[in-house]
């Protein structure tokens, strides 16, 4: 792992840049008329934004700064990465994320801003013409933050701040009644030398619109849903499709030009690079869930269907498409791996109407279903993963009192605990070089046995024998995001779905 440095977004970010926004921003202009007008471009292929703006300050009871940004109403969390090149500058030139009451010179605002000394802090204006503030606990304890975040609900703004790889920080929180109703938010510059203009870089920006915490999406509707890839080194995310609407659980398919996914009860492929859907003919199977996966020579594919009057069973056919062929009688059976072989499959499935989950795997030929754990009462297993040298069988289970990531011998024997989290973790998938563990890790405070959807989530990867675990990305997610395998075939990226926010009218 390294950090995104400026050579790298040089190198990787410096094509094809277009005059144009994207769906997140709508709106750019100077605030206060800076005697240097700002400007912003946008590159499709890299989704990298580059601010350039001048302006004297963002301070006292007027700002001068070049401002991104859209109308929004309601609760949200906008996240993004940042970078200040190294110069000469002012060391208080700034660059951050802004809610602002309106786009007057004196507006109340609140901001998470990185300085061009390092400094990482939450500063604002509560009341239109007052002088700014910044208490000395809003400053973040280190020094260049890469990750800033803010979040509004209700009257209450939230920053948070991280490093590439930990965890989110909270910096600050304040209520603030001149900012709870339609606001502008977006990103900024400012220079802090009303001669010179300065340019940030920022990037994996995301716009949420979170829901409540008892919101129904069976009874309320399925909130939107964006189809991502992450490269697992530099952190830098792209979105590939997005849908307001429900989708869940990426396969990358093995010519890794490809994702699978499963939307309205069938599987879709689409292009990495972004496209239209294609539907996969899976014949007679029509209500899959997001349990589906590729065998480990490409040639089949296992998935998660719901015959009419039956719960969840397992079935397999050819990765091209074909008329599937059932694997488990019984019912609910949820699929989650391959065996090396090609020959076997682990799923989840309760039995004999005992209403805890177990581990279990057969042959995909036929015979009896081999039962490899003993999950005691209140306790849950799931996510059963093979590596691909076939040594272990990995799952996320609750023995230790927290839902954390396991393994065991492929005959159930040796199992012994992989992480050590005051989170929940759930889902581990081994890349296919046997080198790493990718797994979502949800919020000590969601009961321990569950996964649900639009929660604060974060993928993380720790190495395959254990470690320290890395945060690779800050996302609104949980059910559906990460549930099947998801690496590419070189080990070098995961796909993944986040939630938005947005509906369907």
């Amino acid at each position: 792992m390294r950090i995104f440095t400026l050579i790298l977004v040089f190198s990787f970010f410096n094509s094809g840049l277009a005059q144009n926004h994207t769906a997140v921003f709508n709106h750019s202009k100077d605030i206060g008329e800076p005697a240097i007008k700002g400007s912003v471009t946008y590159d499709k292929e890299s989704q990298l934004y580059t601010l350039r703006g001048a302006g004297n300050n963002i301070w006292f009871d007027s700002d001068e700064f070049f401002y991104l940004y859209k109308e929004i109403e309601g609760d949200f969390i906008i996240t993004a990465n940042f970078k200040l090149p190294q110069g000469d500058g002012d060391p208080h030139r700034k660059t951050g994320i802004m809610i602002r009451e309106s786009d007057a010179q004196d507006a109340a605002h609140a901001s998470a801003v990185l300085h061009g000394d390092g400094l990482t802090s939450m500063q604002w204006r509560s009341t239109r013409g007052e002088e700014m503030g910044e208490a000395n606990e809003s400053r973040a304890p280190k020094y260049n933050y890469q990750t800033l975040q803010l979040e509004r609900s209700g009257k209450t703004v939230i920053m948070r701040a991280a490093h590439w790889g930990e965890s989110l920080q909270k910096i600050g929180t304040r209520e603030f009644e001149d900012l709870a109703g339609n606001v502008l938010v977006g990103l900024f510059i400012n220079s802090h030398d009303p001669k010179l203009t300065e340019q940030a870089y920022a990037w994996n920006v995301r716009m949420d619109k979170p829901v409540s915490d008892t919101y129904d999406p069976y009874e309320e509707g399925w909130i939107g849903c964006r189809l991502e890839t992450i490269d697992i080194e530099t952190g830098n995310r792209k979105v590939v499709f997005t849908k307001d609407d429900r989708f869940e659980a990426p396969n990358w398919m093995p010519n890794g030009k490809e994702l699978l996914f499963n939307m309205d009860g069938s599987l879709y492929t689409i292009p990495v690079k972004g496209g239209e859907p294609s539907k996969l003919n899976t014949g007679f199977a029509d209500n899959l869930n997001n349990d589906h996966g590729i065998s480990f020579n490409g040639e089949l594919l296992a998935i998660s269907h719901s015959p009419e009057g039956e719960g969840s069973a397992v079935y397999v056919l050819p990765l091209a498409g074909g008329e599937p062929r059932r694997v488990t009688e019984k019912t609910p059976s949820y699929w989650h791996g391959w065996a090396p072989n090609n020959k076997e499959v682990v799923y989840v499935a309760t039995r004999a109407g005992d209403p805890t989950y177990d581990i279990y795997k057969k042959d995909i030929s036929g015979g009896e279903e081999i039962k490899l754990t003993n999950t005691k009462e209140n306790e849950h297993v799931d996510g059963c993963e093979y590596s691909p040298d076939g040594e272990y069988i990995y799952y996320n289970g609750s023995a230790s009192g927290t839902m954390q990531i396991w393994r065991m011998k492929p005959d159930g024997s040796d199992k012994e605990q992989i992480t050590y989290d005051a989170n929940n973790d759930w889902f581990p998938h081994i890349s296919p070089d046997g080198k790493w563990i990718a797994y979502i890790s949800f919020p000590a405070e969601i009961p321990v046995n569950d996964h649900p959807s639009f929660k604060r989530v974060t993928l993380n990867i720790i190495p395959a024998n254990g470690g320290a675990p890395r945060v690779i990305a800050y996302l609104y997610g949980g059910q559906g995001t990460i549930n099947v395998p998801s690496w590419s075939p070189d080990s070098k990226y995961l796909a993944f779905v986040s939630n938005s926010g947005t509906r369907k009218d």
